[in-house]
């Protein structure tokens, strides 16, 4: 259950490669976790000091999950705008909260590098508004969508696979092919 429904953006560095793959409506879905730090330039060391390390799990959906998937890479530094979800869960006897966002944009931040765009051709007729692949990036998952990864025990959160830097080892965790 959704217990909040908020607008958050996040600035942090992607923690294992995207992964891809399609709800049973067809629609594509990417999932990845990305942490964030707070930190302090300490002036009596001369030293930056790490603060704590905050996860979110992040599910994008339709093109802009098609694009995420082409663009992004684990370790990249990325910001994400998106709504915020607190989940409990429990799975082979563990307990926990879940802290996910569902993006609504995402781009590499440029504070950290520089990147390379290249635009999507636009549809042909312009005079009709866009329907399906082509309709905006906000693209929701259905509740269709939902019912099947409650069904299949699943859930989009980063794996045991997912490379975590922070070592952190997540056994009840959704992974695609």
């Amino acid at each position: 259950m959704s217990i909040t429904n908020d607008v958050l953006t996040i600035a942090g560095n992607i923690g294992n490669d995207p992964t891809g793959n399609e709800t049973r409506s067809g629609k594509a879905v990417i999932n990845f976790r990305v942490a964030t730090s707070s930190g302090y330039f300490d002036q009596r060391t001369g030293a930056w000091v790490d603060g704590v390390t905050n996860w979110y799990a992040v599910s994008a959906f339709g093109k802009l999950a098609e694009h995420a998937k082409a663009s992004l890479h684990r370790g990249d530094p990325v910001i994400v705008v998106g709504r915020l979800r607190q989940k409990e869960w429990e799975a082979n006897g563990k307990k926990g909260i879940d802290i996910e966002l569902t993006a609504d944009a995402i781009g590499h931040d440029l504070r950290r590098g520089t990147s390379a765009f290249v635009r999507r051709p636009r549809p042909e007729q312009a005079s009709v508004p866009p329907a399906g692949d082509d309709a905006p990036a906000f693209d929701e998952p259905t509740a269709a969508d939902h019912e099947a990864w409650a069904d299949a025990g699943l859930r989009p959160a980063g794996g045991p696979d997912s490379d975590d830097p922070a070592g952190e080892s997540r056994d009840d965790a959704l992974t695609f092919a």
